[in-house]
């Protein structure tokens, strides 16, 4: 690994840590706001649609100028929106007005981490060879495991009662910040800061990729034909499929989880963000037991997202603390050893039939829009008063069913097609790109 790529790490790192702890901070000021409790999906809901409106142009812009720099651009992007959060008293809004804008600016974030992404992965297939693919992904997504657990922990501390009273005592920090929420935030920018100088450091590798159309218009209809190639494709559809899925139950298992710790477990924010930490520790084993999974592997992986599933809807039984963590990990950890075999090779499909950066830009089109959906549902069966644990149940029948199906629809694939894992193996091995 070089130099270079280490960067991208501690970059990526520093930004999902900020990304995670914001998330959290911003549904505290919003409860201190006497925000309604489906505010905190919707933001989420907004958030994922900046990916989905963008799809269509972040590729372009990635593939255009040196990624490092994009990655700069697009943190400095998140920090602007980070500090809005605590800057509606400029604006003499209403509490009310006050809850929308902090949606707005947590949707500012999502636009720049949704140009963020196709830069950073697109970088990582630049830097590294296809072999080693499957090992940098696993560096890449344990990190920023790493990074959630650290982020959603942060972001519970920040707001704890003791440590914004510590941060409250300040002159410095009193004069800018009148609230736990805000000044959690306040500290959560200066992480955006920290993953923007990473990004100003990383070099360049030199890659350069044809003239990008620059007409909105024709972007859209080049986009639309990137997402025709890989999901005809038939390891692209597959390895999209999953990621696809695994990322919209992600990020609805990431609510439900708040929200089952308050309703089930009787915990405040900041000790239901402790939960998503322990949930995104036990992906790290995933991720470190799937580093070992070679490309041409990677389909062999799928039956864990059933098994995911599974163990989901063991949630309602638990209730002591040993018997909650430990059902978290099991959960994190299978999440983790099926998606990064599947991510990367979706990369490198990607990488083969497109560009490193319109691929990512595909992937995060699909992995957004089905978020947009999930939390959709979620949002629309709180509204609906479901208990938590119903909803539950109903979330882990859905990722097992769908995975299933996935299951199936790869052994068609292979009738269809034969020789499809030859053709995994034949293109995995090669030089670095």
């Amino acid at each position: 690994m070089s130099k270079g790529f280490y960067l991208v790490m501690a970059a990526q790192a520093l930004s999902s840590l900020a990304d995670n702890a914001l998330f959290i901070a911003a549904i505290a000021l919003i409860q201190q706001l006497d925000g309604p409790d489906w505010m905190a999906p919707m933001m989420k809901w907004w958030f994922a649609a900046t990916y989905v409106l963008l799809s269509a142009f972040v590729g372009a812009i990635a593939d255009s100028y040196p990624k490092g720099r994009v990655m700069f651009a697009t943190n400095a992007l998140k920090t602007v929106g980070c500090m809005l959060m605590f800057w509606y008293a400029l604006f003499g809004l209403s509490a009310t007005g006050q809850t929308y804008l902090v949606c707005f600016a947590f949707a500012l974030v999502g636009v720049g981490a949704a140009a963020y992404s196709p830069a950073k992965y697109g970088i990582v297939t630049e830097m590294l060879r296809p072999l080693d693919l499957v090992k940098g992904n696993s560096w890449i997504e344990g990190l920023t495991v790493i990074s959630i657990i650290l982020g959603t922990v942060l972001g519970g501390v920040l707001i704890s009662p003791t440590v914004s009273k510590f941060l409250l005592s300040h002159d410095a920090i009193r004069h800018i910040v009148h609230t736990p929420a805000e000044a959690a935030i306040l500290c959560i920018a200066f992480v955006y800061v920290a993953a923007a100088i990473c990004n100003l450091l990383i070099p360049r590798t030199g890659i350069q990729y044809p003239r990008q159309q620059k007409d909105p218009v024709k972007l859209i209809r080049s986009f639309w034909g990137y997402v025709k190639i890989l999901w005809h494709d038939r390891i692209g559809q597959i390895s999209l499929a999953v990621t696809t899925l695994f990322w919209g139950a992600g990020a609805t298992l990431q609510l439900i989880v708040i929200e089952w710790g308050a309703s089930h477990l009787g915990y405040r924010l900041d000790q239901a963000s402790i939960l998503m930490g322990v949930t995104a520790f036990g992906t790290i084993f995933g991720a470190i037991f799937a580093s070992k999974v070679p490309l041409p592997k990677a389909l062999s992986v799928l039956p864990m997202g059933i098994l995911m599933g599974v163990i989901v809807l063991l949630m309602p039984l638990v209730k002591e603390t040993w018997e909650v963590y430990g059902l978290l990990v099991l959960i994190g950890c299978t999440s983790g050893f099926f998606v990064v075999p599947m991510n990367a090779l979706l990369q490198h499909r990607g990488h083969l039939l497109l560009s490193a950066g319109h691929s990512i830009a595909v992937q995060n089109f699909n992995e957004q829009l089905n978020i947009l959906l999930m939390v959709a549902i979620y949002t629309l069966l709180l509204w609906l008063k479901l208990p938590i644990n119903v909803i539950i149940v109903i979330f882990g029948l859905l990722v097992a069913v769908l995975m299933f199906v996935i299951m199936l629809w790869k052994k068609a694939n292979i009738r269809a097609n034969p020789r499809l894992l030859d053709e995994i193996g034949r293109h995995g091995h090669g030089t670095a790109l």
